[in-house]
């Protein structure tokens, strides 16, 4: 089935190019093995898959953005990881999603089984490699994002993640986020009261400014690298 995801607001059109890099990385992996990927899409907030269902597909973003999340048993919610277009996710170590994923805005993905890419790696070296960079830039982000939880201040999260987001997003100096500050928040291990203040007071400081809700200029990308080191 393939479909199209309308995009309703300028923060959609923002994040609906796929970076060709990334598109080229996975299309080789699927196009070298012979598979076919089959792109779905979902509207803001649709569950994509839950955490605990069988993990059977690996999904591309092709356009919108996508978090996966759990929830803690006294109902906190947190936010493993935010999915750009070009990202790949849903790739597991076992047999089911240890994370949910839902799309933050309008969104639309492609995806292969994860069994056929699992029996092309195993006989072809080249997809190996490619899932296994795959895998380990995954790993990669889930260590920093362990560290920025367990050792940085609130404000020195915060200036990870805009810079982080200024790396993947960024366009003519500005940036478009599709989360919003509780997203954030739930991302950073942090209330969405501390990000509000951290972002009032980078914006008194010079460091930024606000072109609406969410589209953020960053001023002096050197203050917030200094925070980060």
């Amino acid at each position: 089935m393939l479909t199209q995801s309308p995009t309703s607001s300028a923060i959609a059109s923002r994040v609906s190019q796929v970076p060709h890099a990334a598109l080229d990385q996975f299309g080789a992996v699927t196009g070298h093995a012979g598979l076919i990927a089959t792109e779905f899409s979902y509207r803001k907030d649709e569950e994509i898959y839950g955490e605990d269902e069988p993990a059977e597909y690996v999904y591309q973003v092709i356009s919108g953005a996508v978090r996966s999340y759990k929830l803690l048993s006294d109902g906190r919610r947190q936010i493993g990881a935010f999915h750009l277009p070009g990202d790949v996710f849903g790739l597991e170590s076992g047999t089911v999603h240890r994370l949910a994923a839902e799309a933050i805005i309008d969104t639309t993905v492609r995806l292969v089984k994860r069994r056929s890419l699992e029996q092309a790696a195993g006989i072809d070296v080249k997809v190996a490699r490619n899932l296994w960079t795959m895998t380990a830039g995954d790993l990669r982000h889930a260590e920093d994002h362990m560290l920025l939880l367990g050792r940085k201040t609130a404000m020195e999260r915060v200036a990870t993640f805009l810079l982080e987001m200024d790396r993947r997003l960024a366009v003519a100096g500005m940036m478009a986020l599709p989360m919003c500050r509780r997203d954030i928040g739930d991302y950073l291990g942090l209330t969405l009261e501390t990000v509000s203040r951290a972002l009032s007071q980078l914006q008194s400081q010079g460091v930024l400014g606000f072109s609406g809700a969410r589209q953020i200029v960053l001023r002096n990308r050197q203050r917030l690298h200094n925070m980060d080191a």
